[in-house]
C-alpha cells in the first residue's frame, strides 16, 4: 500500500499513535496488598475502578494487576474482614504498595443472633457475645466451661471434678420446679438437645473448644423469640470457625495440666478415733468396743484422690484450597483441624478422652451471589466413671483399719464383716474397693453436619433465598462391671450392665431475608421469613443386668427391649428490624409451632 501525503500530516499521526501507546501503557497499574498487623499478603482482595465497570482480584501473593479506561481516578480495595480503602492513581503512578486493616466491625460490633447477624448498636433485646480474647482460659475440657464469669445474668455451676464433666447452665436463674431450666443450644445454626445421652450427661463435651469462633447468650424474649417456646430459658449460640482466605496456614498448640483437691474433708484421724472409744468403753466398762478397732492411722481421702494430669493438643490448616490454578474464584476458603485432649479426674480411676474433626468449606458463586458455608464435625469420647459414692465412704469409712486385709476375700480389701464372714449389708463399704473394683466406660460417637446456603436474586439483590439443612447423629454405649469380688453385691457375685442409646436430629430451615438501605432517613430496614421443620428420635435399647455367675438380675429385667420416643416440629418465623436515623429501632417477631407431641385437635 503507497502512503502519500504531507510530512506535516505524517508526523502527525505518528505522534497520536505513540501518544496512544504511551497511555495504554500508563493506564495498567499493579500493586500488592497486605495485611497491615501481620504484613501477610492477602489474596482474593477486590480492587475496583470508583465509578467505572472495571475490577480485578489479587493473587496467592496478593499481587494484582489492573487496566484503567483513564489515566487518573481512584482505586477502591474491599475484602471480607478488613476496612475498604480508596487510593487515588495517576499516570506518574507506579507500583502500589496497600495495607488494609481488619474490621473491627466483625469482631467487636457484629453479634450472632437468631437466624442470622446483627450490629450491637442495632440489638433491642438483651445479647452478649463472646470470643476468643474473653474466653475463659486454663484447662478447659467443656465448651461451656469457656463462658465462667464472662456474661452477666448467666450462671455455669460445675457438677464436680469429673474429667470431662457437664456444668449446670442457667440463664438469669430457674423458672420451673418440674420442668427442664436448661437453655436452648444451637450450634452453627442447628438446635440441638442440651441433655445427654446414654454414656456421657454431658453433650457439650463432644465439641472441641479450640473449634469455637464465638458463643452468644441470648437472654430475653426479644432475643429468643423466634426460637419459640423451647427457648423460654434462654439460647447458647455456639458459632465454629470458618475457613478463612490468603496464604494457607498452620497452627498448633499444646497445653498440659494438673489437678489436685486443695482442701478436703476434716475428719478425725486413728488415734483420736481411739482415744474416744477408749474413753467410753472404760467409763462404761463395755471392752468389746475395743476389740473392733484397728491399729492404723488410715487418711482414707488420701487413698482415693490423686494429682490428675491431662494434655490437650489441637492441630488445623486453613486457607484456600486450590481448586485452579488460574481461576481465583475457583479457590474455595477452607478449615480442617484435629484434636485429641485426654484429662485424669481427681478420684481415682475417673478419666476422660476425646478426639475430635471438624471442617469447613465456605465457597462462593455466580460471582459471589451464592454463598455456601458447609461445616462437618465429629468427635469420639472415651469415658471412665468413678464411682462417687466412695467420697462420702472416704469421709465416713474408720480411719483405724487398713486398706487391705491380708487375706484373698472381696479381692484383698478390708470390708466390716458379720461372724460367717459375710459382709454386713448397713455397713460403709471400703472407700478404695469401690473405685477399684468397678469399671463403667463408655463410648460416645458423635456427627453434626450442616449446609448453609444464601442466594442474592440476581434482578434483586436486596433479596436472599437463605436454607439450612442440618443433621446432629449421637451414639452411645458402655457397659458398668461389678467385680464379682466386691462386697457391694456379693450376693449376685457382681453385676454386669450395658447401655446403648441413639440420638438422631434432623432439620431443614427455608427462608426469605430482604434489607434495603432507606437513605431518605438515614436508615434501613430488614425483614426475615422462614419455614422450620426438625425431626427429632431417640433409642434406648434396655438390658437386663447379669451377675458374674451368668444369671439374670430378676430385678433388672425391662418390661421393654427398647424405646424409641419421637417427635417433629414445624415452626413458621418472621422478624423485622427497622431504623430510622440510626436512632430509633423497631424489632418484631412472631413464631408458630406445630409439635407432634400434641394430638391434631
Amino acid at each position: 500500500m503507497k502512503f502519500t501525503g504531507s510530512p506535516g500530516i505524517s508526523l502527525a499521526i505518528l505522534s497520536l499513535l505513540f501518544f496512544s501507546f504511551t497511555s495504554m501503557a500508563q493506564n495498567t497499574i499493579t500493586g500488592t496488598v497486605t495485611d497491615a498487623k501481620t504484613g501477610a499478603p492477602l489474596s482474593g482482595v477486590n480492587v475496583s475502578v470508583k465509578g467505572a465497570k472495571v475490577a480485578a482480584q489479587t493473587g496467592a501473593e496478593g499481587t494484582f494487576r489492573i487496566s484503567v479506561p483513564e489515566a487518573s481516578g481512584v482505586l477502591k480495595f474491599t475484602y471480607v474482614g478488613f476496612d475498604s480503602r480508596e487510593m487515588a492513581f495517576s499516570g506518574s503512578t507506579g507500583m502500589l504498595n496497600i495495607s488494609l486493616q481488619a474490621s473491627e466491625k466483625l469482631g467487636e460490633n457484629v453479634v450472632v443472633v437468631a437466624y442470622g447477624t446483627r450490629r450491637k448498636a442495632d440489638l433491642t433485646g438483651a445479647v452478649a457475645q463472646i470470643g476468643p480474647k474473653d474466653f475463659q482460659k486454663g484447662n478447659i475440657n467443656s465448651s461451656e466451661q469457656l463462658l465462667v464469669g464472662k456474661v452477666a445474668g448467666l450462671e455455669v455451676t460445675s457438677g464436680g471434678g469429673s474429667a470431662g464433666g457437664g456444668s449446670k447452665i442457667r440463664i438469669r436463674g430457674g423458672a420451673s420446679l418440674n420442668a427442664s431450666n436448661d437453655p436452648l443450644i444451637v450450634i452453627d445454626g442447628v438446635p440441638v438437645e442440651s441433655n445427654g445421652v446414654a454414656g456421657s450427661p454431658n453433650i457439650l463435651n463432644t465439641i472441641n473448644p479450640d473449634d469455637i469462633e464465638s458463643i452468644s447468650v441470648l437472654k430475653d424474649a426479644s432475643a429468643t423469640a423466634l426460637y419459640g417456646s423451647r427457648a423460654s430459658n434462654g439460647v447458647i449460640i455456639v458459632t465454629t470457625k470458618k475457613g478463612g482466605r490468603g496464604k494457607m496456614k498452620l497452627n498448633f498448640n499444646t497445653q498440659f495440666s494438673m489437678s489436685k483437691v486443695s482442701d478436703k474433708i476434716d475428719v478425725l484421724n486413728g488415734d483420736q478415733i481411739r482415744d474416744i472409744v477408749n474413753a467410753q468403753a472404760t467409763a462404761t466398762g463395755n471392752d468389746a468396743w475395743k476389740n473392733l478397732l484397728g491399729t492404723k492411722n488410715t487418711d482414707w481421702q488420701d487413698q482415693i484422690y490423686r494429682t490428675a494430669f491431662g494434655n490437650n493438643n489441637n492441630i488445623s490448616v486453613s486457607g484456600y484450597l486450590p481448586l485452579s490454578d488460574y481461576n481465583e474464584k475457583a479457590k474455595v476458603p477452607f478449615r480442617l483441624s484435629l484434636g485429641h485432649s485426654y484429662q485424669e479426674g481427681i478420684l481415682k480411676t475417673d478419666k476422660f478422652n476425646r478426639f475430635s474433626m471438624a471442617m469447613n468449606l465456605a465457597p462462593k458463586f455466580f460471582n459471589d451471589d451464592l454463598s455456601v458455608n458447609a461445616n462437618i464435625k465429629y468427635s469420639h469420647t472415651a469415658k471412665r466413671f468413678a464411682d462417687e459414692g466412695a467420697i462420702g465412704a472416704a469421709v465416713a469409712f474408720d480411719p483405724t483399719q487398713s486398706v487391705y486385709s491380708g487375706n484373698s476375700a472381696f479381692g484383698g480389701y478390708w470390708e466390716w464383716r458379720q461372724n460367717d464372714g459375710r459382709p454386713i449389708d448397713l455397713a460403709t463399704r471400703n472407700p478404695l474397693a469401690l473405685l477399684d473394683q468397678r469399671r463403667n466406660e463408655s463410648d460416645v460417637y458423635r456427627f453434626i453436619s450442616n449446609v448453609q446456603l444464601d442466594y442474592r436474586l440476581p434482578f434483586l439483590k436486596e433479596l436472599h433465598l437463605q436454607a439450612n439443612l442440618g443433621m446432629d447423629n449421637t451414639k452411645g454405649m458402655g457397659q458398668d462391671m461389678i467385680d464379682s469380688a466386691s462386697a457391694t453385691n456379693y450376693r449376685t457375685l457382681g453385676r454386669v450392665t450395658l447401655y446403648n442409646n441413639d440420638k438422631n436430629n434432623y432439620l431443614t430451615d427455608l427462608g426469605l431475608f430482604y434489607e434495603k438501605e432507606l437513605k431518605s432517613v438515614n436508615g434501613k430496614i430488614d425483614f426475615l421469613a422462614a419455614h422450620s421443620y426438625q425431626d427429632f428420635s431417640n433409642l434406648v435399647r434396655n438390658y437386663a443386668a447379669y451377675g458374674m455367675d451368668g444369671r439374670i438380675i430378676p430385678t433388672s429385667v425391662p418390661t421393654f427391649s427398647k424405646d424409641k420416643p419421637r417427635y417433629r416440629l414445624e415452626s413458621y418465623l418472621a422478624r423485622m428490624n427497622v431504623n430510622l436515623y440510626n436512632k430509633y429501632l423497631f424489632t418484631a417477631s412472631v413464631r408458630s409451632d406445630a409439635s407432634s407431641k400434641f394430638s391434631s385437635d
